[in-house]
């Protein structure tokens, strides 16, 4: 495998490994971290640790698979659980090793309490990228598990609360911008007290500041969460991942799939309730009696916040800033204030999911629905 051997990768992991060594033996002082001053805190591995934490990479320990990584959970020797994301050895594409760096040098930076930080990396005997584990796994395996019971308003509206949270920190208060390129429910781990983590950066793109978007190609996501303007142009910037916010809203509140088994997006099946007003028709059936409850003011402001992401013009979707204010701020919603023209609404009917299998360019690629996650399943 060409599991990068270029000197200069290879010298920043052994200074980042010894500049480890030396501070552990030092007083240990935590640095003050701030948004033009961030200091990673992520250490090296060796695969000695690691294997010995997966014992050996047993199968039984395997949590996770994607098309080109697996996760295993751990333990370290001082009782740490921890998931270890390891590049697959049947993996020989070039981008995909990229892609897996790339996830180091994002997310080695970041610091937020609803981002997934890196908690260490190894590239003894391959690529390994090392998290704390998730006991209560992804956002996808708790509202999709049939043996699991419905989760309670509560919660969702924390997960929904958290993971904007976690998405403006990433488009607003980083050194450079970051979108995330595939925010989905399983791409979104739960802490033990169901704080949500957004995790997964292998389609990451940073965007300088100057640049109003990105153009990419090829087109990677996954279908049912693709912006209109990135699967028809490969036009990438925060509002890309605004849309895909949007549908994992409509997730949190209906408990349905991103796409059915009869391929319709759930952003296409929601659209026309949105518009007419029928919220109600939205909310997961199994809140609707049994003894669960769901907050009427709180579901009014996420489906409002749900419609303005998944508009077909990004022009007239909101900020990350301006979706945590309609979901969040006491008093009456600002509905005038988000009023489209109305040709600008009648300009652009909402394609669906066969639109993405018939109009797809052949050069076009899209991840596989379910992405590996680092927490258990």
């Amino acid at each position: 495998m060409k599991y990068i051997r270029t000197n200069s990768l290879k010298r920043l992991f052994s200074l980042k490994r010894r500049s480890f060594e030396e501070e552990s033996i030092k007083e240990n002082v935590v640095p003050v971290t701030t948004k033009n001053s961030q200091r990673p805190t992520w250490r090296c591995f060796s695969f000695e640790e690691i294997s010995l934490a997966t014992n050996a990479f047993s199968s039984e320990n395997l949590v996770g698979r994607g098309g080109y990584a697996e996760v295993y959970k751990g333990v370290l020797q001082d009782g740490e659980e921890i998931a270890v994301k390891r590049l697959t050895k049947t993996s020989t594409d070039d981008r995909k090793e990229k892609d897996f760096l790339t996830e180091i040098g994002t997310i080695g930076h970041v610091c937020h309490p609803n981002v997934l930080s890196l908690f260490g990396c190894c590239i003894d005997n391959g690529l390994y990228l090392i998290f704390q584990f998730s006991s209560r796994g992804s956002v996808a395996s708790l509202f999709h598990d049939v043996n699991l019971p419905p989760v309670d308003w509560k919660i969702r509206y924390k997960i929904a609360v958290g993971t904007a949270r976690g998405l403006h920190y990433l488009h607003k208060g980083c050194q450079r911008r970051i979108i995330h390129r595939d925010i989905k429910s399983s791409n979104v781990l739960l802490t033990k007290d169901f704080e949500p983590q957004i995790s997964d950066f292998g389609l990451a793109k940073w965007l300088p500041s100057q640049w109003t978007h990105h153009s990419i190609a090829p087109i990677e996501g996954t279908f049912g969460h693709l912006a209109p303007e990135y699967f028809m142009h490969g036009i990438v910037d925060e509002k890309t991942d605004v849309f895909a916010f949007g549908v994992f809203l409509l997730e949190i509140i209906s408990g349905r799939k991103p796409v059915d088994g009869s391929h319709l997006s759930l952003h296409s099946w929601a659209k026309p309730i949105l518009n007419k007003g029928e919220i109600e028709k939205l909310v997961d059936p199994r809140l609707q009696g049994g003894g669960y409850e769901y907050d009427v003011t709180q579901l009014n402001r996420l489906c409002f916040a749900a419609s303005l992401c998944i508009r077909s013009s990004s022009t007239w979707r909101p900020t990350m800033s301006e979706v945590l204010e309609v979901m969040t701020e006491e008093g009456e919603l600002e509905k005038e204030r988000w009023k489209m023209p109305e040709e600008e609404e009648d300009e652009q009917e909402f394609w669906g999911f066969e639109d993405l299998e018939y109009e797809c360019d052949t050069s076009f690629s899209v991840s596989p629905q379910d992405s590996i996650s680092t927490g258990s399943s």
